[in-house]
Formats: structure tokens, C-alpha cells, sequence
């Protein structure tokens, strides 16, 4: 009981830090240039100054894009409904399109980081818009994730703080 107190206690001090001080929140920058995909179906060319999505990797493996799949329609609570069947976005029934449709969802739920773009190494950014036929893909310009984080803290703690109590339950 004493751990889930100290926990608690320290992300209200690291709350109140970020939004009393205005602190700047750096990301780390990647060293590899993303790799551009045509997965699911070549989309159109379009780049609107910025606008990124996030897209599986064709050649990650298939078990961890599934996994990657399950958590962002899972816990991730990406928008899954048009890879449903009968969904817009349902065809073709491939992984890699489905998982591209979860993948962006949640990137585009989540601020559009790096960090939203992850899911243990099988996703990337483009700048190739994947929308095709009616299955349109979400989209906004780049977001300073710091603004984001500064200006939605509890939502952001309190979710870091349930997945710290979930780690230490299971302990």
C-alpha cells in the first residue's frame, strides 16, 4: 500500500512540475530515416504540409504485428471498427492493412509521435497518405507533443499511473 501511495504521490509532484513550470518535453530524435511503405494498397501521393501517418512494416514479423494489432484494438482502444467485417476499411483482408488502419488510429489518437508510431519495432511514419477507395485514413498536422502533455497532464499520469499499478499488481 505504501508503494501505490509513494507512486501516486510522485506523479501529482511531476504533474504540477510540468504545469507550473512549463517544462519542455524533448523526444528523442531516431537515427534511422522512416521507411516508406505502399502497405495497405498504394495510396495517393498527397503530403499536406506535415501530415504524417503510421503504417505496419512489411517485413516485421507476422506474430508481433499481430500482437501489436491486438494491444492497439485492445488496451491501445484505437478506433477498430472499419477493419471489422463489413467495415470500410475491411478489405483487403490482409494483416498488414488492418494493422496499418489500428496503427494509425492510435497515432493519431496519441499526438502524432514517434513514440505512437512504435509497437515494438512494426510500424513507421509516412508521408504517403494510405487512404484508399472509401477507407479513409485519419489525419492532422504535426503536434508538439510537449504542448500536448502539458495540456492534458492528468488524462496522461493517471494513464501512466494505472499501467505502473498493473506492473506492480502483477509483481
Amino acid at each position: 500500500m505504501r508503494k501505490i501511495i509513494w507512486i501516486l504521490q510522485s506523479l501529482l509532484v511531476m504533474e504540477c512540475y510540468l504545469v507550473c513550470s512549463g517544462a519542455r518535453i524533448q523526444e528523442k530524435e531516431e537515427a534511422v530515416n522512416p521507411i516508406p511503405t505502399l502497405s495497405p494498397p498504394e495510396g495517393n501521393t498527397t503530403f499536406l504540409g506535415g501530415t504524417t501517418w503510421c503504417v505496419a512494416l512489411p517485413g516485421a514479423s507476422q506474430i508481433d504485428v499481430q500482437n501489436a494489432l491486438d494491444w492497439a484494438c485492445g488496451l491501445g482502444m484505437a478506433d477498430c471498427g472499419p477493419i471489422q467485417s463489413g467495415g470500410v476499411c475491411f478489405e483487403p483482408d490482409t494483416l498488414l492493412s488492418h494493422a496499418s488502419y489500428a496503427f494509425n488510429s492510435y497515432y493519431q489518437q496519441n499526438g502524432n509521435s514517434d513514440i505512437a508510431c512504435n509497437f515494438g519495432g512494426t510500424a513507421t511514419v509516412v508521408t504517403r497518405n494510405p487512404s484508399y477507395g472509401s477507407c479513409l485514413y485519419s489525419a492532422s498536422g504535426p503536434v508538439n507533443t510537449a504542448s500536448l502533455l502539458l495540456s492534458k497532464p492528468s488524462f496522461i499520469w493517471w494513464k501512466l499511473f494505472g499501467t505502473l499499478l498493473l506492473l506492480y499488481l502483477r509483481s
